[in-house]
């Protein structure tokens, strides 16, 4: 298993709507809204690296009201 944290930044007041979107895609542990240059943080987990890469490209950032998103890999989970 392969696990991430991903960065998210929202469109101009979504954040919570945003976290609470991410929040229901599997694979995704956790999303909340935080403060700070990004607007959501979610940890996500994968069989690997190919099937993080699209829960992150084919689902989380398909979620409304994102703008972009940053994927940090745990390297030692």
């Amino acid at each position: 298993m392969v696990q991430a944290y991903i960065l998210i930044q929202a469109d101009l007041g979504k954040a919570t709507a945003v976290a609470a979107a991410v929040r229901e895609i599997p694979g995704v542990l956790s999303s909340e809204d935080v403060t700070g240059p990004y607007d959501v943080i979610a940890r996500a987990e994968a069989e690997n690296l190919d099937e993080l890469g699209s829960l992150v490209v084919a689902k989380i950032q398909e979620a409304p009201g994102i703008m972009r998103t940053l994927t940090c890999t745990v390297v030692h989970p």
